[in-house]
């Protein structure tokens, strides 16, 4: 009877265990993606607004590493 006890003690401290780190784990992943930087979105200025009108117009995109602004 004492190692039946024993038994269900281990096995809710363990079961516990696992629910704590989990938890841990999950509060942690949610705290990283909270602070993940927000996407910008780059536009360039509309034909209208350049300084001569023989200007071409810029092309500007984001490859996932950065913003590419090419002039």
């Amino acid at each position: 009877m004492l190692v039946a006890g024993v038994t269900i003690v281990f096995a809710a401290s363990v079961g516990l265990a696992i629910v704590g780190i989990t938890a841990v784990l999950m509060l942690g992943s949610l705290l990283a993606a909270k602070f993940q930087p927000t996407p910008v979105r780059a536009t360039a200025r509309a034909r209208n607004d350049r300084a001569t009108a023989g200007q071409r117009e810029p092309r500007i995109w984001n490859d996932g590493r950065g913003t590419i602004i090419d002039l």
